[in-house]
């Protein structure tokens, strides 16, 4: 966790694109366009009922007395949970269950009947309600949440802009459209709501005569404990999960957990484990948890939280949650691909670092690949966080975030393919060592990689520090053949190595072994185009109007690299439908060397590209 960010949106800036032919030489390379295009999100399927050693067949109505043992005599869910061992299945047919808190820690498959639509609600129809004077209308209510941000959020800095309201878990939906939380009756308006928790009453803005108002009455779906439930020990296999839709559940849908129970909302949830920890030692509670075509959203918290190594998450759809989106915690050898991942942070609360996908607390070699992340304005958009080794970032679309891809102290992720749209920084390295940056595309999205002072010493987070990189271990990072475009509302530098004046004369290597072969342009040429870090001068920071500054300042970098500034007309072949490769190579570019470990992982088969994703 680190630094807050501005709450300001960057705006969307689209270059007037013409079709164009691509370089001959371009196309002599073998390149394979990056991202993939999709489709990304669930996918509509129709699945076979499973050869599984016991089957049982689920149903909104169904009897819980039921075996389960056919598609017309089904039991709830709620039964079949209790029953299953390892191996199982449980088939579900279509339509609505207002359930949660489900336990299961056997390793079985959930999955539709057939094409049906199984859909695990978390709220509860509200139907009962009193009007009252000046448009206000009141229901009493039993399960409500109310909750406090954690301890470490600042109040002093943060209260003026979140008020903490905010942070109580319950939601209200009309006609399935969520309202937001209010401070009193008198500012909900047609579009809030307002509870009363010392006397349990639930105020809406909207006659509801004709609606339906639904309102939450379970914080989870379904909680996957690493310790006996049912009279049955955990089998420490996770579950696969396929078709199934979550929503409306005050704080999170999944929890997976590690050696550390589930916590409270009150409570920190990712602290499992504390302190540095070597991998063998956790990630091990729950192995091989699967998503597939899944849908959670809605959720007031998190979509899940996942602890266990060998997690999939694939061709699923998480949207409109407010501090993650995807929770990965403590594991290794995870695949995100083919995701939709959209609104994160929809409560906008500030100080509480969100980010659509968050991989945190010392995960190896979690591979995030060929996803779209979009409409984050209020999000970061992937952020590997504290003591994370190896990751790996390709062929990823994201568009409208904070910062696209977040490193920070972590050693070791390698970004290739993707292409950055619109975010205030498509990139961010902090307080990190070894983030290899190759061939990706930046459309008003500039590049940060900066360090600063901050140690295990005194840290806000106390052993955060601990599991990354040391202040003087802060290198090695490489920046080469990448695209930096940019229109006249960009301001400042495409590309910033920085550290502040209070490490100056302390902290002296630079950040980077290799920064070369990169292109960038943009319109306005007034800007600066590179800052860079440490420098021989009284704040060891200097910006660099061209390439040609820069490489007399800082001999050895950007031999290969141009800059077309003033540039006007058409850069990509269509941005108005998302494409973004080059409507014709740029005066002077030609395709350079492309390492042989980013090759195998893109599945170019030329040994040279053009600069950018595509």
């Amino acid at each position: 966790m680190s630094h807050s960010f501005s709450q300001t949106r960057t705006p969307l800036r689209r270059w007037a694109g013409t079709l164009g032919l691509l370089a001959a030489q371009w196309l002599a390379a073998g390149a394979i366009a990056q991202p993939s295009g999709g489709p990304y999100g669930p996918v509509p399927q129709r699945y076979a009922v499973p050869k599984a050693a016991q089957v049982y067949f689920v149903a909104p109505d169904g009897k819980a007395e039921a075996r389960g043992a056919s598609a017309n005599q089904p039991t709830t869910i709620e039964a079949a949970m209790a029953r299953v061992v390892t191996g199982d299945a449980i088939v579900m047919r279509g339509g609505t269950y207002r359930t949660g808190g489900l336990q299961l820690n056997q390793g079985i498959t959930i999955q539709p009947y057939l094409d049906e639509v199984p859909v695990l609600k978390g709220t509860r129809v509200a139907t009962e309600w009193q009007a009252l004077p000046n448009n206000v209308w009141r229901t009493r209510w039993s399960t409500l949440f109310p909750a406090q941000p954690m301890g470490w959020w600042q109040p002093d800095r943060e209260g003026a802009l979140t008020p903490l309201h905010r942070f109580n878990n319950d939601m209200v939906f009309i006609d399935g459209q969520p309202l937001q939380s209010a401070g009193w009756v008198g500012e909900m308006g047609s579009k809030g709501f307002y509870i009363d928790y010392a006397k349990g009453h639930v105020y809406i803005g909207v006659n509801p005569a004709g609606k339906q108002v639904e309102i939450t009455a379970h914080d989870i779906a379904l909680h996957r404990p690493s310790r006996p439930v049912h009279g049955k020990a955990s089998d420490r296999k996770g579950p696969t999960i396929r078709g199934i839709t979550f929503t409306q559940y005050a704080y999170r849908a999944i929890d997976i957990e590690g050696k550390k129970p589930s916590t409270l909302v009150s409570e920190e949830p990712t602290d499992d484990p504390v302190g540095p920890s070597p991998e063998s030692e956790h990630g091990k509670e729950v192995v091989g948890t699967l998503l597939e075509h899944v849908t959670i959203s809605h959720c007031s918290r998190v979509a899940g939280y996942f602890r266990g190594d060998r997690l999939v998450i694939r061709n699923s759809l998480i949207s409109d949650t407010s501090t993650e989106g995807i929770y990965v915690i403590g594991s290794s050898d995870v695949l995100l691909e083919r995701n939709l991942i959209k609104r994160n942070n929809v409560e906008r609360l500030t100080g509480y670092y969100p980010a659509a996908v968050k991989i945190f607390n010392q995960s190896h070699r979690v591979v995030v690949r060929d996803n779209l992340v979009v409409e984050q304005p209020y999000s970061n958009g992937v952020w590997w966080d504290v003591g994370n080794h190896d990751g790996v970032f390709i062929n990823n679309h994201v568009e409208g975030t904070m910062a696209g891809l977040f490193f920070e102290i972590s050693k070791g992720v390698t970004v290739a393919g993707n292409v950055f749209v619109n975010n205030q920084q498509g990139i961010r390295v902090l307080n990190s060592a070894g983030a290899k940056i190759h061939h990706n595309t930046f459309v008003n999205s500039p590049v940060l990689i900066d360090r600063n002072e901050r140690s295990a010493q005194g840290d806000h987070f106390g052993w955060h520090p601990q599991t990354g990189p040391d202040v003087h271990e802060r290198v090695g990072h490489v920046f080469e053949s990448n695209l930096l475009v940019a229109d006249a509302g960009v301001k400042g530098p495409l590309l910033r190595f920085e550290q502040p004046p209070v490490v100056c004369g302390k902290v002296t290597a630079p950040m980077a072994t290799r920064v070369d072969g990169n292109v960038y342009i943009r319109s306005d040429s007034g800007q600066p185009l590179i800052s860079w870090a440490p420098m021989p001068v009284a704040a060891c920071q200097t910006s660099f109007a061209n390439l040609d500054e820069f490489r007399q300042a800082v001999p050895g970098v950007e031999a290969k690299g141009r800059a077309l500034l003033g540039h006007e007309g058409a850069v990509f072949r269509s941005p108005e439908l998302r494409r973004f490769e080059l409507a014709r190579a740029p005066e002077g570019v030609q395709p350079l060397p492309v390492p042989a470990e980013v090759r195998k992982l893109l599945g170019w088969t030329g040994s040279a590209h053009l600069p950018g994703a595509y």
